[in-house]
């Protein structure tokens, strides 16, 4: 797709048209899978794209980007949140678990317990 094409197909979704923000977010998530740039799967979340919210968790999960998923989780995400948890403490990573422990979140102060006491 031409650069003229993407921008006339993110100015139809910015205007409502639903059909170009599903397609924007497939192209978006194409390129997050095939190239690893997530910049415009993170633009269309950033912008409320609850679709494009989804794939972009899904994607950093899989490919264990804590740092995406930490972003999304303290913009207030639940769903990225109970990823970093559950990727982190895949990873043994005490540290993020205890951030979130820190900072009121209860599966992670369990999760560090278990962790700890194991």
């Amino acid at each position: 797709m031409t650069e003229p094409d993407l921008s006339a197909l993110r100015e139809r979704a910015a205007h409502g048209d639903t059909d170009a923000a599903d397609e924007l977010t497939e192209l978006a998530t194409e390129l997050a899978t095939e190239r690893g740039d997530l910049n415009e799967l993170r633009r269309l979340a950033d912008a409320g794209s609850s679709t494009a919210t989804d794939e972009l968790i899904q994607l950093a999960a899989e490919q264990g980007n804590l740092e995406e998923l930490r972003r999304l989780s303290d913009s207030g995400n639940a769903t990225a949140t109970d990823q970093l948890i559950e990727l982190a403490t895949e990873q043994d990573d005490m540290d993020e678990l205890r951030r979130l422990a820190d900072r009121g979140n209860i599966t992670a102060a369990e999760q560090l317990e278990e962790l700890t006491a194991e």
